[in-house]
C-alpha cells in the first residue's frame, strides 16, 4: 500500500497536514509493507527538508500512490481519477458550495473517505482538530477581551510557534476579577479548558459561580444539562436531552447575568434550544461583553455570532439593540471572535495531534482487513456511486 501526502491547494492556504514528519517515520517503522511519498509544498507547516530528514521521499509522484491524504477539499481540477482520497469534503450536511465537488468525485471514480465520519462502532469520532480549535479559540478570546477593554494586548496566535508559546503569552497578562464561562466538555471545550488551567485560573462550581463574588478571575465549565431545562419542570439529564431536545428550553440567562467573557465550545444538535437569542441579548441584565465562539454556528444558538470572522480580522462587534455589526470597541457592543478555521493558527501542533490519531486508528485498517470497520464506515463513494451509508446524498448530488 502506497500512501501519498498531498499538497493543500485550497484558498485561503491551509498549512496543516495529515502526517507530520515524525508520524511518517513511525508509520514506516510500524508498517514495513507501507510506502509513503510526500508531495512538495511551499506552504506546509513542516518544510520538505523535515520530511527528507525523517527519511521520507519528497517527490511529485502522487499518480503512483494508492491512497492520497489531505486536510481540506481538493480542487476539482486537481483530483486524480481512480484513487482513494482522505480529506474533509464538507458534503455530508449537503453543503451547497461543494455539490459539484462530490459530483466530480463520483465521475472520476474516486473512493472518498471523509475525516469527519471516521468513527468507532459507537459513532465516536476518532480523528479531529477540535482540541486545537478550543486551544486557539480560548487564546483568541482573551486577546479579544484585552483589546475590547484596552487592558492588555496579546500577539496574534498565528505569530506564535506552538501551544506553549500561547500559554507563555497568556501568563504574561493581568486579568481583572472577571467571570469566565465555558460551555462544552468535548474535544473543543476541554481544549479551551487546558488553556484556562495553564493560566492557573480558579475553577468554581455552578452554584458559587452564579451567586458568589470573587477577588480573582474565575471560570466555570458547563454542559448541556446545566444550560437547558425540561419545559415540563421534570428534572432532566444529558441522555434525555440528546434524545428529546425539543422537550427542553434554555436556562442560559442565569449565566449571562453574571458572565463577563464567554467561550462557546459546545456541540449544537439539530432541534436543541438556542443558548441565547437576539432578544435575550437585549436584556439589561445581559452582562457578557466578549464572546469567543469556537463552535461558530452562524445565526444559531449564540445570537451574537452573525458571521464567521477570519484569521486576518478575527474580531467584530455586535450591537444587541440594533442586531447589527458594529465596532467591537463601542460601548454596549459585544466583541465577537468567531474564526471558523482556528486550528490553522496552530498548524504544527494540530498536525502532530491529528496525525498520531490517524496513525493509531486509520492506518492499521489498511493492513488488518479493516477488522474494526473504520474504512467501511467512512467510505462515502465507491465504483462511481455513493455507498449505502451515504445514499441520502443522491438528491443533493443530482441538484434536487
Amino acid at each position: 500500500m502506497k500512501f501519498g501526502l498531498i499538497r493543500e491547494r485550497k484558498n485561503p492556504p491551509d498549512r496543516r497536514v495529515v502526517l507530520s514528519p515524525t508520524v511518517c517515520k513511525k508509520l514506516l517503522a510500524e508498517h514495513p509493507e507501507a510506502q509513503l511519498v510526500v508531495e512538495p509544498s511551499p506552504i506546509r507547516a513542516f518544510a520538505d527538508s523535515e520530511y527528507t530528514e525523517a527519511l521520507v521521499e519528497v517527490a511529485f509522484k502522487m499518480e503512483s500512490c494508492d491512497v492520497l491524504l489531505g486536510v481540506k477539499e481538493v480542487p476539482i481540477e486537481a483530483l486524480l481519477p481512480h484513487k482513494k482520497y482522505f480529506f474533509f469534503s464538507h458534503t455530508i450536511k449537503k453543503q451547497p458550495y461543494n455539490r459539484s465537488l462530490l459530483s466530480a468525485i463520483l465521475e472520476k471514480n474516486i473512493e472518498l473517505y471523509d475525516h469527519e465520519v471516521i468513527t468507532n462502532s459507537k459513532g465516536v469520532r476518532l480523528v479531529a482538530f477540535g482540541r486545537y480549535a478550543g486551544i486557539v479559540g480560548a487564546y483568541n478570546g482573551f486577546r479579544a477581551y484585552g483589546l475590547k477593554h484596552q487592558c492588555f494586548d496579546l500577539p496574534k496566535a498565528e505569530t506564535l510557534t506552538d501551544q506553549q508559546a500561547l500559554i507563555r503569552a497568556l501568563n504574561g497578562i493581568e486579568l481583572p476579577n472577571i467571570k469566565i464561562l465555558l460551555t462544552g466538555r468535548g474535544r473543543v471545550g476541554n481544549g479551551s479548558r487546558e488553556m484556562l488551567d495553564a493560566m492557573n485560573l480558579r475553577r468554581v462550581n455552578v452554584g458559587d459561580y452564579l451567586t458568589e463574588d470573587f477577588n480573582e478571575p474565575v471560570y466555570c465549565q458547563i454542559d448541556a444539562g446545566e444550560y437547558n431545562k425540561r419545559k415540563d419542570g421534570v428534572r432532566g439529564n444529558k441522555p434525555d436531552f440528546f434524545a428529546n431536545p425539543q422537550e427542553y428550553k434554555s436556562n442560559f440567562s442565569r449565566f449571562s447575568k453574571v458572565t463577563d467573557f464567554y467561550i462557546a465550545g459546545h456541540f449544537y444538535g439539530q432541534g436543541a434550544p438556542y443558548l441565547f437569542t437576539r432578544e435575550d441579548a437585549k436584556d439589561p441584565d445581559f452582562k457578557i461583553s466578549v464572546v469567543a465562539d469556537v463552535s461558530c454556528d452562524i445565526d444559531g444558538p449564540v445570537a451574537t455570532t452573525i458571521r464567521p470572522s477570519t484569521i486576518a480580522e478575527p474580531i467584530y462587534g455586535y450591537d444587541p439593540q440594533t442586531e447589527t455589526e458594529t465596532d467591537y470597541k463601542n460601548p454596549g457592543a459585544v466583541a465577537v471572535m468567531a474564526v471558523d478555521n482556528l486550528p490553522c493558527e496552530l498548524p504544527r501542533d494540530a498536525s502532530v495531534g491529528f496525525g498520531e490519531a490517524f496513525l493509531k486508528h486509520v492506518i492499521p485498517a489498511f493492513f488488518d482487513g479493516d477488522k474494526e470497520g473504520i474504512l467501511e464506515r467512512s467510505r462515502m463513494t465507491q465504483n462511481g456511486q455513493l455507498t449505502k451509508r451515504y445514499a441520502y446524498l443522491q438528491e443533493y448530488v443530482d441538484g434536487d
